[in-house]
């Protein structure tokens, strides 16, 4: 289950004390009224926690640590008020392991041309205060993010929020567990990978268990609980019977139920964030999990199909970040499937055969029963619809061996022009950028997976902001790209990123 935490976040304000006491005390209250007019305004996802002034090494490295020791601080903001002597940062700075957002901004917006003197001067220089510190951070080669604007407009309160989702994303991910139920489907390359390399490099833990171990969670639900949560189901979606018998449908539908109370007390109970399965080892499991699948994304969890604990990690962490918007539009795990090279109307049909989160649906969510080749067993109930439309990214974790790349690729998704009646399956329609081919033979020469994470609710500055936190490369695949630049540019990071 998602549960959003209450993160905070700090802001920590450099100056010195060669301009004497009362310059220090303005510095303290125009700090404090910065932070508590951006938290009155809302726009920040998460709360500014105010740090008294930073002055010396020794309480600048305090400072730092006891950020790195807080559970609930997610990130660190700096502002150099006046000149802060950034030799004195050194020490925090290297033993900082949060997040760090250097805001490059002035108390007052606008210089008072008429009234302005040296004490003007003095105590509001941040022009040189944010270049010493700035010269530091670069001289030390740690990676943050650099706002400069007036603090109090919106477009800058808009980054400093989307920075924070990258940052929620940054910490959560050293607590990620995730589960997988049999191994990586057999000969398929892309989602298999360094289980080991991603637990040193994103902290995620990922274990295997036999589907013996969750069978017996599922065997274990009792008859009343499976009959509450299928009496849910046909209250809430609408049923597709599609000339089945009733009964036999509804029995259908009710394993759907047990396995969703039995998969999400194994992860309860085990602490895990997101789950793998694999139609090709289901053992005592009557079907594969679809239903149960869904309805489990829908509340949070990350999800990865054959195997793919790369994009089911990625799912829960995008899930996540985009918990900290006030109006969500979904994210889930999609595979790509067929193309429509239709001019004018081309675009790729993403889905898959059940696993596709009603968080990115639009409209009537409807539950049927058909017969699923793969997985030999009885056919599975799944939720279809159609999804939203509109601006997304579709994001691949990839391992090259010597490290990992993240693919992101903004796309646009669309209606689908016509019904397709004898689909069974949720769906999204979408065109890549920066148009349809460009966007196919960029994907494919980054090494994109056929699965993805894909996101209404997050962007690919995020994405990117993401990984340099996490220390990987990325790769952005937008309206400004050229296939010609994204060689070169994955030429180079190979010399970058390379062990």
């Amino acid at each position: 289950m998602l549960t959003r935490k209450n993160y905070t976040f700090w802001f920590c304000t450099g100056s010195q004390d060669l301009y004497g006491d009362e310059c220090l005390e303005k510095v303290k209250k125009n700090s404090q009224f910065i932070v508590d007019s951006i938290n009155s305004k809302g726009l920040l996802p998460y709360k500014l926690v105010w740090k008294p002034t930073l002055i010396s090494n020794v309480f600048i490295r305090k400072t730092l640590n006891e950020a790195n020791l807080d559970e609930n601080c997610a990130g660190v903001i700096t502002w150099m008020h006046t000149f802060s002597p950034a030799k004195n940062w050194i020490l925090g700075l290297s033993e900082l392991r949060k997040p760090l957002l250097h805001l490059d901004t002035q108390f007052f917006q606008e210089i008072p041309y008429e009234t302005i003197d040296m004490d003007y001067m003095n105590e509001n220089q941040s022009a040189h205060g944010d270049r010493e510190y700035g010269h530091i951070v670069t001289r030390m080669g740690i990676e943050r993010t650099i706002i400069a604007g007036y603090w109090n407009e919106p477009c800058v309160q808009k980054r400093i929020a989307d920075w924070m989702l990258s940052a929620i994303g940054f910490v959560e991910s050293s607590h990620l567990r995730i589960v997988r139920f049999a191994d990586n489907m057999r000969n398929v390359a892309v989602t298999e990978g360094d289980k080991v390399e991603a637990q040193i490099k994103f902290g995620w833990e990922v274990d295997a268990y036999p589907v013996s171990e969750l069978v017996a969670y599922v065997n274990d639900v009792s008859k009343k609980d499976i009959d509450n949560l299928t009496e849910e189901y046909y209250g809430k979606y609408k049923i597709k019977l599609d000339k089945r018998n009733p009964e036999e449908f509804r029995a259908h539908v009710a394993v759907q139920a047990q396995q969703e109370i039995g998969i999400e007390r194994f992860l309860i109970d085990n602490n895990y964030h997101a789950i793998v399965t694999h139609f090709g080892d289901l053992e005592g499991l009557k079907q594969l999990p679809g239903l149960a699948i869904q309805r489990l994304m829908e509340k949070g969890y990350g999800f990865g199909a054959e195997g793919d604990w790369k994009t089911a990690g990625m799912v829960r962490l995008m899930k996540i970040m985009a918990s900290g918007r006030k109006e969500k539009r979904g994210t889930s795990f999609l595979e790509d499937y067929t193309y429509n090279f239709k001019k004018g109307k081309e675009g790729i049909l993403e889905s898959h055969m059940l696993e596709v989160c009603p968080s990115i649906s639009d409209g009537e969510v409807s539950i049927m029963c058909c017969p699923l080749s793969m997985g030999n067993r009885e056919d599975p109930a799944r939720l279809v619809f159609s999804s939203k439309t509109g601006h997304g990214i579709a994001t691949s974790l990839i391992d090259l061996g010597n490290r990992f790349r993240l693919i992101i690729n903004d796309v646009e998704c669309k209606r689908i022009e016509k019904e397709m009646p004898n689909l069974p399956v949720a769906s999204c329609f979408w065109t890549p950028e920066p148009n349809m081919y460009e966007g196919i033979e960029s994907w494919i020469l980054a090494g994109g997976a056929h699965h993805t994470a894909f996101s209404f609710d997050l962007t690919s500055a995020q994405m990117v902001s993401w990984a340099d936190m996490m220390g990987i490369e990325s790769v952005v695949i937008d309206k400004d790209s050229s296939f010609r630049s994204l060689k070169n540019e994955m030429r180079w990071n190979s010399v970058f990123f390379k062990k």
